[in-house]
Protein backbone atom coordinates (compact mmCIF):
# COMPACT_ATOMS: atom_id res chain seq x y z
CA UNK A 1 0.00 0.00 0.00
CA UNK A 2 1.46 3.38 -0.95
CA UNK A 3 1.81 6.14 1.63
CA UNK A 4 -0.91 8.21 -0.02
CA UNK A 5 -3.33 5.28 -0.06
CA UNK A 6 -2.55 4.47 3.58
CA UNK A 7 -3.24 8.00 4.81
CA UNK A 8 -6.34 8.38 2.62
CA UNK A 9 -7.76 5.07 3.85
CA UNK A 10 -7.10 6.12 7.44
CA UNK A 11 -8.89 9.44 6.94
CA UNK A 12 -11.85 7.69 5.32
CA UNK A 13 -12.02 5.03 8.06
CA UNK A 14 -11.76 7.68 10.79
CA UNK A 15 -14.61 9.63 9.20
CA UNK A 16 -16.78 6.53 9.21
CA UNK A 17 -15.86 5.59 12.82
CA UNK A 18 -16.66 9.07 14.08
CA UNK A 19 -19.62 9.90 11.83
CA UNK A 20 -22.00 12.20 13.65
CA UNK A 21 -19.71 12.69 16.65
CA UNK A 22 -19.08 16.25 17.83
CA UNK A 23 -16.51 17.86 20.10
CA UNK A 24 -17.67 18.96 23.56
CA UNK A 25 -16.87 22.61 22.85
CA UNK A 26 -19.44 25.35 22.53
CA UNK A 27 -19.13 25.36 18.72
CA UNK A 28 -19.86 21.59 18.60
CA UNK A 29 -17.46 21.13 15.70
CA UNK A 30 -17.34 17.72 14.01
CA UNK A 31 -15.01 15.34 15.87
CA UNK A 32 -13.29 14.62 12.57
CA UNK A 33 -11.76 18.11 12.72
CA UNK A 34 -9.79 17.03 15.81
CA UNK A 35 -8.46 13.94 14.02
CA UNK A 36 -7.51 15.98 10.96
CA UNK A 37 -5.67 18.48 13.16
CA UNK A 38 -3.71 15.73 14.92
CA UNK A 39 -2.80 14.07 11.61
CA UNK A 40 -1.73 17.40 10.10
CA UNK A 41 0.52 18.18 13.08
CA UNK A 42 2.17 14.77 12.74
CA UNK A 43 2.71 15.30 9.01
CA UNK A 44 4.25 18.70 9.76
CA UNK A 45 6.44 17.32 12.57
CA UNK A 46 7.87 14.64 10.27
CA UNK A 47 8.01 16.71 7.07
CA UNK A 48 5.57 14.18 5.62
CA UNK A 49 8.08 11.38 6.10
CA UNK A 50 6.05 8.96 8.22
CA UNK A 51 2.78 7.96 6.60
CA UNK A 52 2.04 5.27 9.19
CA UNK A 53 2.33 7.85 11.97
CA UNK A 54 -0.03 10.22 10.14
CA UNK A 55 -2.48 7.37 9.54
CA UNK A 56 -2.33 6.49 13.25
CA UNK A 57 -3.02 10.15 14.03
CA UNK A 58 -6.24 9.91 12.05
CA UNK A 59 -7.11 6.68 13.87
CA UNK A 60 -5.84 7.36 17.40
CA UNK A 61 -9.34 7.46 18.96
CA UNK A 62 -10.96 4.77 16.81
CA UNK A 63 -10.72 1.96 19.37
CA UNK A 64 -11.95 4.18 22.23
CA UNK A 65 -14.82 5.74 20.30
CA UNK A 66 -16.13 2.93 18.09
CA UNK A 67 -16.34 -0.83 17.88
CA UNK A 68 -12.98 -0.98 16.09
CA UNK A 69 -10.50 -3.55 17.38
CA UNK A 70 -6.75 -3.89 17.07
CA UNK A 71 -7.30 -6.77 14.62
CA UNK A 72 -9.52 -4.55 12.47
CA UNK A 73 -6.69 -2.02 12.23
CA UNK A 74 -4.11 -4.68 11.36
CA UNK A 75 -6.41 -6.07 8.63
CA UNK A 76 -7.29 -2.67 7.15
CA UNK A 77 -3.91 -0.98 7.54
CA UNK A 78 -0.89 -2.76 9.00
CA UNK A 79 0.76 -3.86 12.23
CA UNK A 80 2.68 -0.59 12.62
CA UNK A 81 -0.45 1.58 12.47
CA UNK A 82 -2.39 -0.77 14.74
CA UNK A 83 0.40 -0.86 17.33
CA UNK A 84 0.62 2.94 17.43
CA UNK A 85 -3.14 3.30 17.90
CA UNK A 86 -3.25 0.65 20.63
CA UNK A 87 -0.34 2.29 22.42
CA UNK A 88 -2.29 5.58 22.55
CA UNK A 89 -5.62 4.02 23.52
CA UNK A 90 -6.97 4.55 27.03
CA UNK A 91 -8.49 1.67 28.94
CA UNK A 92 -12.09 2.87 28.94
CA UNK A 93 -13.04 0.33 31.63
CA UNK A 94 -11.11 2.42 34.18
CA UNK A 95 -12.71 5.36 35.98
CA UNK A 96 -11.95 8.75 34.41
CA UNK A 97 -9.59 9.90 37.19
CA UNK A 98 -7.59 6.69 36.97
CA UNK A 99 -7.33 6.96 33.16
CA UNK A 100 -6.04 10.51 33.49
CA UNK A 101 -3.47 9.52 36.12
CA UNK A 102 -2.37 6.58 33.94
CA UNK A 103 -1.77 8.89 30.98
CA UNK A 104 0.60 11.05 33.05
CA UNK A 105 2.45 8.03 34.45
CA UNK A 106 2.55 6.09 31.18
CA UNK A 107 3.46 8.87 28.72
CA UNK A 108 7.24 8.73 29.29
CA UNK A 109 7.18 4.98 28.58
CA UNK A 110 5.48 5.23 25.18
CA UNK A 111 7.53 4.74 22.06
CA UNK A 112 8.76 8.02 20.53
CA UNK A 113 6.16 7.93 17.73
CA UNK A 114 3.30 7.23 20.17
CA UNK A 115 4.53 10.15 22.29
CA UNK A 116 4.24 12.32 19.18
CA UNK A 117 0.61 11.28 18.72
CA UNK A 118 -0.13 11.90 22.39
CA UNK A 119 1.50 15.35 22.24
CA UNK A 120 -0.36 16.33 19.04
CA UNK A 121 -3.60 15.15 20.66
CA UNK A 122 -2.99 17.33 23.71
CA UNK A 123 -2.14 20.34 21.53
CA UNK A 124 -5.42 19.92 19.67
CA UNK A 125 -7.39 19.48 22.89
CA UNK A 126 -5.87 22.55 24.53
CA UNK A 127 -6.54 24.58 21.37
CA UNK A 128 -10.18 23.56 21.62
CA UNK A 129 -10.28 24.89 25.19
CA UNK A 130 -9.05 28.25 23.90
CA UNK A 131 -11.37 28.58 20.90
CA UNK A 132 -14.41 26.56 21.91
CA UNK A 133 -14.52 25.54 25.58
CA UNK A 134 -17.42 23.36 26.71
CA UNK A 135 -20.25 25.59 27.91
CA UNK A 136 -20.72 23.66 31.13
CA UNK A 137 -17.05 23.80 32.17
CA UNK A 138 -16.21 26.38 34.81
CA UNK A 139 -12.85 28.16 34.70
CA UNK A 140 -11.45 25.85 37.39
CA UNK A 141 -12.16 22.74 35.29
CA UNK A 142 -10.54 24.36 32.24
CA UNK A 143 -7.43 25.21 34.25
CA UNK A 144 -7.35 21.70 35.75
CA UNK A 145 -7.49 20.22 32.24
CA UNK A 146 -4.68 22.48 31.08
CA UNK A 147 -2.53 21.53 34.08
CA UNK A 148 -3.17 17.84 33.40
CA UNK A 149 -2.36 18.24 29.70
CA UNK A 150 0.91 19.94 30.66
CA UNK A 151 1.73 16.97 32.91
CA UNK A 152 1.01 14.47 30.11
CA UNK A 153 3.00 16.56 27.62
CA UNK A 154 5.98 16.62 29.99
CA UNK A 155 6.30 12.87 29.49
CA UNK A 156 6.15 13.26 25.72
CA UNK A 157 8.90 15.85 25.35
CA UNK A 158 12.04 15.43 23.31
CA UNK A 159 10.73 13.46 20.35
CA UNK A 160 9.81 16.42 18.14
CA UNK A 161 11.15 19.93 18.54
CA UNK A 162 8.28 21.22 16.40
CA UNK A 163 5.61 19.61 18.56
CA UNK A 164 7.37 20.69 21.77
CA UNK A 165 7.41 24.28 20.56
CA UNK A 166 3.80 24.13 19.39
CA UNK A 167 2.67 22.72 22.74
CA UNK A 168 4.56 25.45 24.60
CA UNK A 169 2.94 28.17 22.47
CA UNK A 170 -0.52 26.62 22.83
CA UNK A 171 -0.24 26.13 26.60
CA UNK A 172 1.02 29.71 27.07
CA UNK A 173 -1.89 31.06 25.05
CA UNK A 174 -4.34 28.94 27.02
CA UNK A 175 -2.83 30.11 30.30
CA UNK A 176 -3.33 33.71 29.15
CA UNK A 177 -6.99 33.31 28.20
CA UNK A 178 -8.15 30.88 30.88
Amino acid sequence: MTDLVLVSRAADFAARCHAGQRRKGSSREPYLNHLAEVAEMLAFATDGGDAALVAAGWLHDSIEDSDTSRDDLVDRFNEDVASLVVECTDDMSLPRAQRKRHQVEHAPHLTPRARMIKLADKISNVRSLIFSPPDEWERERLVDYLDWAIDVAAGCRGVSERLDRLFNETAARARAVL
